[in-house]
């Protein structure tokens, strides 16, 4: 396929959100290109794209829709021709793609844990009650106050440097944010701690980016195959067919953890009250082939489980 690569004259799109986590992401995508088929870098053009949840940063994302938001204007864009491939942090991503597009490339899957960021304690137990603690995400909020109910939560939302010049202008006492951004951004120091799973299972597909490209788009294809990491396609195989079952949105509270061992799969899932007022886990374990079965089985068994009504927010 050499007369097919990617030139200086010709470059290959790579379409991104504008974030620097974002922007870090498509860099990482384009040197691993460039390494896998020894191109130069104007051979590839990063192309910003904008998206919903970016313009609108003054509302909790539940208020302005649920998952897309951060991926409707690049995959438009990708249908339409303006980009060739897009870059996505895969917790961003719903479970179904457009029609006319394809998902099967996962880069190596980063550290899959939340980080505590603080200048004021070093461990969620170290917080006093009453202590502030800002995040954007309901999962994160759910899982802090089913454990800590004496906390005090406001939302927290923009890029990581957002957030982090808001703790320091005292908006809350700490947030959370993933280790995987703050890996890729070369700010881990910034984490005070790095939250233990068994404490805080983290969102679905957290530390892994996917490639995004056209059905049929067979050059593309054969591109990125070398950059695709098998064993984290197997574990989102799973954790996205559990959220899938659930039908989860940036508006359910939904955590779920595939790792592997051998030819052996196991997955851990959580489901929350919004109010953090109640929580229901499951943990099973299926050979790999089967992950996406037990995904799905899983969160069948998870909303048998659940009354009716169990991610509705609670006005009482």
């Amino acid at each position: 396929m050499t007369h097919d690569l990617p030139s200086p004259a010709s470059p290959l799109r790579i379409g991104t959100r504008g974030s620097p986590l974002a922007l870090a992401q498509a860099h990482e995508t384009r040197a691993r290109l460039m390494a896998a088929h020894e191109l130069p870098e104007d051979a590839f053009e990063v192309v910003v794209i904008k998206t919903t949840g970016d313009r609108v940063l003054d509302r909790p994302l539940k208020e302005i829709g649920g998952k897309g938001l951060f991926t409707r204007e690049i995959e438009d864009a990708m249908l339409s021709g303006e980009i060739d491939i897009a870059v996505h942090s895969m917790k961003d991503m719903p479970t179904l793609q457009p029609a006319g597009l394809v998902l099967d490339c996962y880069l190596a899957r980063e550290d899959v844990r939340d980080a505590f960021v603080s200048d004021k304690v070093v461990r969620i137990a170290d917080l006093a009650a009453g202590q502030v603690v800002g995040t954007s995400s309901l999962r994160r909020r759910a899982q802090l106050l089913h454990r800590r109910p004496d906390l005090r939560v406001v939302e927290f939302r923009g890029n990581v440097q957002t957030r982090l010049r808001k703790l320091a202008d005292g908006v809350a006492d700490c947030t959370f944010l993933a280790m995987a951004g703050l890996n890729r951004l070369g700010m881990a120091r910034v984490a005070q701690s790095a939250i233990d799973v068994d404490e805080m299972l983290p969102a679905i597909a957290q530390g892994a980016i996917g490639i995004e490209r056209r059905d049929g788009d067979t050059r593309v294809a054969a591109l990125l195959e070398p950059l695709h990491d098998a064993p984290t396609g197997q574990r989102l195989a799973a954790e996205r067919a559990f959220l899938a079952r659930l039908d989860g949105s940036c508006e359910t509270p939904i955590a779920g953890l595939a790792e592997l061992d051998g030819g052996t799969l196991r997955l851990r899932g959580e489901i929350l009250r919004p109010d953090g007022s109640e929580s229901m886990a499951e943990d099973e374990s299926a050979p790999i082939e089967d992950g996406a079965a037990l995904g799905h089985d899983l969160a069948s068994r998870l909303l048998g489980r659940a009354p009716a009504g169990f991610f509705d927010w609670r006005t009482d």
